[in-house]
């Protein structure tokens, strides 16, 4: 409908009515027209879509990592930041927040949900800072070091359909995918907060249309520009050695600390007088003969908007071999600037966790968010070095966990309203049953078979059972399609579940000999729910990776070994990269839990080297809770006033001891220090892995002290 104000002569109205009903397209020029009156200058492309998500999906704790204090302060010493245990783990207040998922949900969830009262308690956000995807060709993907070798691994489809959604349709799709989020961003902000964009040549003149559109153009403030050495040489051109960094803020009274730096050696020099007090001054001589002091600024002089430091390099000792790390400095200069101690820092593309390990060092709280499971990995270890680094100085740090959106994610890909009462939202499960098993079969490649008590397809000759959206596939589930794989003489069967209860690996180790069934554990992906990902055959169903460990005890003592590790994980099909391979050439593949050197020599012929020789190859990063069934998973569910606290029938991991490889240190320790219990009794340990592809595994055993 074509409103009466407008900029459209009469004819012009006749023309675009016409186009309209002959369902064509309207001519730019008429749609800049309709489009705004009272504005010179319209920011409009193909897509753009003033409306945001709104949803709100609980957040759920997987981890909680916190380092032991050396020593225990008590709760009303000056220097303490929060009220600890006998173990020296923080007990209660902030705890930092990593965030694993799609950060338009996240946004969308801590800005409508009940996180929201937390972060307003704590003065709201008042820092935002990304460096978001800016070059078309960026992906997920990252190299993982195997002796002298490198292995690609590819990125995730979730991730890959992440990178088409952002640059599938060019250039109108990024401004689509950043404008929502920034959107989201500047309604979270407090109202003192500022964000920065940071940005490069090919995208810096069309995010700064889109800040200037939802913060205002009044509220810009500076275009930092960070010169480098290092970077792209050019043959013809200038070479290109800087980044944009746009700061605005969300109105005029914004948070801002002046930052200074030093004096040169030439300025200090020419202020050669010291008075009584220390201060340095030089003396300026009058046109009548008098003589006046000009003191030279204790702390220096104002910081100007463009900073050189160098772009990190894999031999830099910040380096985590993450492939768009920035180097700290700059976010020292950023955080200080625009946030006091205590206040909340956020960056919802944290890569490699830059943002989150300066917040930590400069005591600020921090929300970080990411959407690779490599880059929430790489953070996680970052940020416990820095926690060691500052429990060895003795300073105070803050407890941080990893959250996730879980099955309250799944439930949304479902189309279920998640605004609903709990008892409504599983109405509709039910309801949508039949249609989560087509999908999940689908997905499989799988066809519906019926007649079948516990059995949902058929692959070939393997039948499948479809695990539950909600809850882990238990012990129980498997015995009972067992039971009636043994009824019907049906000897291979895949079992496909989100998520498997604590102790199904060994239980299938150990038992499934005697049915005499061929049995294989796969994980269900995200990807399953993306039709675009189904339908090009890219989703996977890994087998669940198992894990042996030993637990060491005397008396009320325990220390837990890591005895084994056995993955199926491929990614690669060794037929095919070998009918690609030229010959002289190699490359690296995954394939069954095995990471290959494929070699072609000069007369054709092949070699296939196994690159990892042991099952401790395959490991990055263990981890212990030698109490794991201590702390329940509380999570809030619902909106405002109907906001209720429910246990998710989950336990959250405290990470109490772990060994992991760093780029310094690639050696791994296989049996945990000594945990001592309070109490004789019966406690369940869990033992989570994560492999060096970023694959996380969790074991529970039971121990008697």
């Amino acid at each position: 409908m074509i409103k009466e104000k407008n900029n459209l002569s009469e004819k012009e109205k006749i023309f675009v009515l016409s186009l309209i009903k002959e369902g064509k397209t309207i001519p730019k020029e008429y749609i800049y027209k309709l489009a705004k009156d009272d504005e010179d200058v319209f920011l409009f492309w193909n897509g753009r879509n003033e409306e945001v998500t709104n949803v709100v999906l609980p957040f759920h704790s997987i981890e909680q990592i916190d380092e032991p204090r050396k020593e225990i302060k008590k709760k009303d010493s000056p220097t303490t930041l929060f009220e600890v245990d006998k173990r020296g783990r923080q007990l209660k207040g902030w705890t930092n927040k990593l965030i694993w998922g799609d950060n338009k949900l996240i946004l969308s969830s801590l800005l409508n949900g009940p996180l929201r009262e937390e972060i307003e308690k704590q003065g709201g956000i008042k820092l935002f800072y990304i460096d978001p995807p800016f070059a078309v060709g960026a992906d997920f993907s990252y190299d993982v070091k195997i002796g002298n070798n490198d292995v690609t691994k590819k990125q995730s489809v979730i991730e890959d359909i992440a990178y088409n959604d952002t640059w599938g349709k060019g250039i109108s799709s990024y401004l689509s995918m950043m404008y929502e989020r920034l959107k989201l961003m500047h309604d979270l902000l407090a109202d003192d907060g500022s964000i920065y964009v940071h940005c490069d040549w090919r995208v810096n003149f069309y995010l700064r249309l889109i800040l200037d559109d939802i913060f205002g153009v009044n509220n810009y403030r500076n275009e930092i520009v960070w010169t480098y050495t290092g970077g792209t040489d050019r043959s013809k051109g200038f070479q290109q050695k800087h980044d944009t960094i746009f700061l605005f803020s969300k109105s005029e009274n914004f948070l801002y600390n002046p930052q200074y730096t030093k004096f040169s050696e030439s300025t200090i020099k020419r202020f050669n007088k010291i008075d009584k007090y220390g201060k340095r001054y030089k003396e300026n001589r009058l046109s009548d003969g008098r003589i006046t002091k000009t003191f030279m600024k204790e702390e220096g002089k104002l910081m100007p908007d463009y900073w050189h430091h160098n772009i990190l390099v894999v031999s830099h000792s910040e380096s985590v071999n993450y492939p768009t790390q920035k180097p700290e400095i700059i976010l020292y200069k950023i955080i200080k600037a625009s946030s006091n101690e205590g206040d909340i820092v956020s960056d919802i593309f944290c890569g490699s966790g830059t943002t989150a390990a300066v917040s930590e060092k400069l005591n600020r709280k921090w929300i970080c968010a990411d959407l690779g499971r490599f880059a929430i990995h790489t953070t996680r270890k970052r940020l416990i070095q820095v926690q060691r680094e500052l429990k060895n100085e003795g300073k105070n740090y803050r407890a941080f966990e990893i959250l996730n959106l879980g099955k309250y994610e799944r439930r949304y890909f479902l189309k279920v309203n998640t605004d609903l009462p709990e008892k409504d939202q599983q109405k509709q499960l039910e309801e949508k049953q039949e249609q989560y098993i087509g999908l999940i079969l689908e997905g499989y490649k799988a066809k519906r078979i019926k007649g079948f008590k516990t059995l949902h397809g058929q692959k070939a000759d393997r039948f499948v059972y479809v695990g539950p959206i909600d809850f882990p596939v238990t012990k129980a589930d498997i015995e009972e399609v067992l039971e009636e794989c043994v009824d019907k003489t049906i000897t291979k069967i895949d079992v496909l579940g989100f998520e498997f209860e604590m102790g199904v690996a060994p239980f299938i180790e150990q038992e499934l000999e005697g049915y005499g069934v061929n049995l294989r554990l796969k994980n269900i992906p995200r990807e399953v729910f993306d039709k675009r990902a189904v339908a090009k055959g890219q989703v996977k169903f890994y087998d669940v990776a198992y894990l042996e460990i030993n637990p060491i005890i005397k008396e009320k003592s325990i220390k837990i070994e890591l005895k084994d590790f056995v993955t199926k994980y491929t990614q690669d099909d060794l037929e095919e990269i070998e009918n690609k391979l030229k010959k002289g050439g190699s490359k690296v593949i995954i394939e069954n839990g095995n990471i290959i050197k494929i070699s072609k020599d000069k007369e054709g012929k092949y070699n296939r080297e196994i690159l990892t020789k042991n099952w401790s190859d395959w490991i990055d990063y263990w981890a212990v809770d030698f109490d794991y069934q201590s702390k329940k998973e509380i999570i809030n569910v619902g909106k405002g006033e109907d906001c209720k606290e429910v246990w998710s029938g989950n336990y959250i991991f405290e990470n109490e001891w772990q060994s992991f490889r760093t780029k310094k240190n690639n050696k791994l320790e296989f049996i945990s220090a000594k945990h001592t219990y309070e109490k004789t009794g019966k406690y369940k340990v869990a033992v989570r892995v994560v492999d060096i592809l970023g694959q996380d595994t969790l074991q529970v055993v039971e121990v008697k002290v």
